[in-house]
């Protein structure tokens, strides 16, 4: 068995896998479970004890997603910020997908000054081009690594300096 990342799940499935001996600790988060006659440490990682096929990820495109891949960065201005809109490049009437290679974050005035146009009669131009985000455990796992699981870093590949950005 290898340590390839599969998913994240909450704790309390966690402590289920593991009562049942479906699972075992790898890392442990500093914190304990307490119920009426246990007390042991919080798990942080586990290992499955038997192998699963894993389901291919796929990063869903929805508005939050977006924004993550284009950094909450208007892909016009260079403006960042969390109230950004999305964007069509090729917008929808003229034939444009909803789809990752076609859909950037714009903030409202960069939005509205493109309009229903395409870049090229708007004069405006993309700081990046859009491309479909990896589904790489690196880009799937990295904001949890962020939000505190800095114990996660080293099985999804991540090194000390993207977690701290």
């Amino acid at each position: 068995l290898d340590f390839q990342p599969l998913n994240v799940c909450n704790v309390r499935r966690a402590v289920v896998l593991l009562s049942k001996e479906k699972a075992s600790v790898v890392e442990q988060n500093g914190h304990l479970i307490t119920s009426e006659r246990l007390s042991f440490p919080s798990p942080s990682v586990i290992r499955l004890a038997y192998h699963v096929k894993r389901p291919r990820p796929v990063v869903k495109m929805t508005r939050k997603e977006v924004l993550v891949r284009d950094d909450h960065t208007c892909q016009y201005c260079g403006r960042r910020g969390h109230d950004l809109t999305l964007d069509h490049v090729i917008p929808r009437h003229r034939g444009g997908q909803h789809i990752w290679e076609n859909v950037v974050a714009a903030c409202k005035s960069c939005n509205h000054r493109k309009g229903g146009r395409t870049l090229a009669e708007s004069r405006m131009t993309l700081l990046r081009l859009p491309v479909r985000p990896p589904a790489t455990p690196q880009y799937l796992y990295a904001s949890y690594v962020r939000a505190g699981e800095r114990t996660w870093s080293k099985f999804i590949g991540l090194d000390e300096s993207a977690v701290a950005s």
